[in-house]
């Protein structure tokens, strides 16, 4: 019995350390194996969209109303290299039991692309979601929109500016809420090369379309990102809910979701509560 006991604290041990140091692929099959599913369904698997073979699975609770549920959009991380929507299913798992019609849609990646395919891509599946959703219980009308690390950078973009969205006879409010997880919204010199590959042809900054500064309306030079990024690295230590980089302008975007920007006396953004956003804290 004793050494049972043993065996069974080694694999618990195991797994624990797996689920820290492991790649979200084997992230989704602990949560599948440990009944991270239970509640949810994939109800679409592998649905074609867009323009250049892109495909997506579809995701809701596996009770309760069946139509006018909240839609979430997730596109994964990986460095505009790696990932793929299988990777990601214990984030659309958990999503669905939260209640959410979950859409996860690959896009093209490095080296077979440059920006803005990967963009495109995303807007192509929010013109899916749009035309498609209310198939599978989701709202049209409340199309949320998330990412993790490369995937919370095209949340930023679709959500702050409007061209990529109107490319595709998208209107770009359409977009209620969104959310970046660990996502690159300010991270010019590069110096990682996954990003130098995924950005090749950029201009400087606050000239370029690939800039969260420009995106949301305020052009900025490079000696002003250097600025920006030493004066939110201080404010991060007091302030932990400063807005991303890049957040600058972005009145619209952070309203969805009921807060307002402000830039304080040294030059960061926070956000506040849209009703205290103007009480001069």
């Amino acid at each position: 019995m004793r050494r049972a006991a043993i065996v069974v604290a080694l694999i618990v041990i195991l797994i624990a350390g797996t689920a820290f140091t492991a790649g979200p692929g084997t992230l989704s099959v602990l949560d599948g194996v440990m009944g991270g599913g239970r509640g949810t369904a994939r109800i679409r698997e592998g649905v074609p969209f867009g323009t250049h073979g892109q495909k997506l699975d579809v995701w809701r609770p596996s009770g309760g109303a069946k139509t006018g549920l909240p839609v979430l959009i997730f596109w994964y991380g990986g460095g505009w290299v790696h990932g793929s929507r299988g990777d990601y299913a214990f984030a659309a798992r958990a999503y669905a039991k939260a209640g959410y019609v979950v859409v996860m849609p690959d896009y093209r990646k490095v080296p077979d692309v440059r920006f803005p395919a990967f963009l495109q891509d995303g807007a192509e599946a929010v013109k899916w979601t749009r035309d498609h959703i209310a198939e599978a219980g989701g709202d049209p009308n409340r199309i949320a929109v998330a990412g993790h690390s490369a995937g919370a950078y095209t949340v930023a973009m679709l959500t702050l500016d409007e061209r990529w969205l109107k490319a595709e006879g998208v209107d770009p409010h359409i977009i209620r809420a969104a959310v970046g997880l660990c996502g690159p919204y300010d991270f010019y010199p590069f110096t990682a090369k996954r990003a130098i590959d995924a950005m090749q042809g950029r201009r400087r900054p606050g000239d370029d379309p690939a800039d969260p500064l420009r995106a949301a309306g305020r052009p900025a030079d490079a000696a002003d990102h250097r600025r920006r990024r030493h004066a939110g690295q201080a404010a991060q230590r007091d302030q932990p809910h400063r807005a991303p980089e890049g957040a600058r302008g972005a009145g619209d975007a952070h309203r969805l979701s009921g807060f307002e920007p402000r830039e304080r006396r040294d030059g960061a953004i926070e956000t506040l509560p849209r009703e205290s956003a103007g009480t001069g804290r």
